[in-house]
């Protein structure tokens, strides 16, 4: 049996969101929940875990929710609620740089900031923005598919918004 762990300090706060970086987005395995921005806060009173899903209709968020609960609950978190936040909308000014680095070497171009929302689309591969919008949906609905006209290939590009 586990023991349950109080939230009272910023030292707690500060080790759950260590345990939350141990959670990938089931949908891009090489970032984890926190480097994406899902994850807004740990609150000590009441004690919370508040997300943001990417998109309000996101099919991965209730799979997210269930991993949160079991990383908190194998290390002893079991009284923490965890808490849908839709208000402000997720943004994808919330991925750390170093979540773009990943995504990049994954093979999905990250997206800009959303002040450049236009900016032109990137291959991974090839760094070439020489490309061409195949479909406004990707492998899931926050990507849109693209094709790079230097060297080829296909790839995702993570929507801005």
């Amino acid at each position: 049996m586990v023991a349950t762990v109080s939230v009272s300090d910023n030292h707690l706060r500060s080790q759950i969101f260590d345990l939350l970086c141990q959670v990938p987005d089931p949908e891009i395995p090489v970032v984890n929940i926190v480097e994406l921005g899902i994850v807004r806060d740990v609150l000590a009173d009441p004690q919370q875990v508040i997300i943001t899903p990417t998109y309000t209709g996101c099919p991965a968020t209730h799979f997210i929710t269930q991993m949160i609960r079991e990383k908190l609950d194998e290390n002893g978190f079991d009284k923490m609620e965890i808490k849908n936040q839709l208000s402000p909308a997720w943004t994808t000014d919330w991925i750390t740089p170093e979540a773009k680095v990943k995504l990049k070497a994954y093979g999905i171009d990250p997206p800009a900031m959303s002040a450049d929302k236009h900016a032109q689309a990137c291959c991974p591969r090839c760094n070439s923005t020489n490309t061409k919008l195949i479909s406004e949906f990707g492998s899931t609905p926050c990507k849109a598919l693209y094709s790079c006209k230097d060297c080829l290939e296909p790839f995702d590009r993570f929507k801005c918004h």
